[in-house]
């Protein structure tokens, strides 16, 4: 007889939400690996980063700022280190909503009006900010705050391995700050490793 994952979950004692958001991360990363994101044209990816992981980003932030904070006022007398991890992810999402707002508004429409630029032949209008380079320094550095704050979050979660006191909503919090971290890891590796430096290049040979 066949039973759903659910029916499983309940019977291993195992909590189903948890279960699907890390299957979920675990597929999207594979489906991620399988994309050659260096053969996009910089404007195309501009557009996946923004609908995918700025999105990411602004719809998650809000439910987990809201699970954490019910941990800490559930279980923060127990497990004291949630005051902590929730300081810590206010800080990043707080963080993070400024950061894309500067791309979306600043660097990402001029990294598209290079690439727009670059397939008409034409020379792409010199910004405000001098070079490419000066704000992408701006956002690597930022990257590299939030990265060093969800390692930091990542060692005071055990890595994200929720107690043996740990109730439904902790058990999905934790899936939830892992799969936040992975996601995030994506989204720095695209603009980092591939959207910035072809951005330097491309400008590179426009000027």
């Amino acid at each position: 007889m066949h039973k759903t994952v659910r029916e499983v979950c309940e019977k291993k004692n195992i909590n189903a939400n948890a279960l699907t958001a890390e299957l979920g991360a675990v597929l999207a990363v594979k489906a991620d690996n399988q994309i050659d994101f260096k053969s996009w044209p910089l404007d195309l990816l501009v557009d996946y980063i923004v609908k995918t992981h700025h999105r990411y980003v602004a719809e998650k932030s809000p439910v987990l700022r809201q699970f954490l904070h019910k941990l800490c006022h559930v279980h923060g007398a127990n497990h004291p280190e949630l005051f902590e991890i929730n300081r810590l992810f206010t800080a990043c999402s707080d963080a993070l909503e400024h950061h894309m707002e500067k791309e979306e508004m600043i660097l990402f429409p001029y990294i598209s009006e290079l690439a727009g630029a670059g397939w008409r032949g034409e020379e792409a209008e010199r910004p405000p900010f001098g070079s490419v380079d000066n704000p992408i320094r701006m956002m690597e550095h930022e990257h590299e705050a939030e990265g060093e704050r969800f390692r930091k979050i990542a060692g005071l979660t055990d890595s994200y391995t929720p107690p043996a006191d740990a109730c439904g909503t902790y058990r999905v919090t934790f899936a939830m700050l892992k799969e936040f971290e992975e996601d995030l890891h994506k989204h720095i590796h695209l603009e980092n490793n591939i959207l910035f430096p072809g951005a330097i290049a491309l400008e590179n040979r426009s000027s």
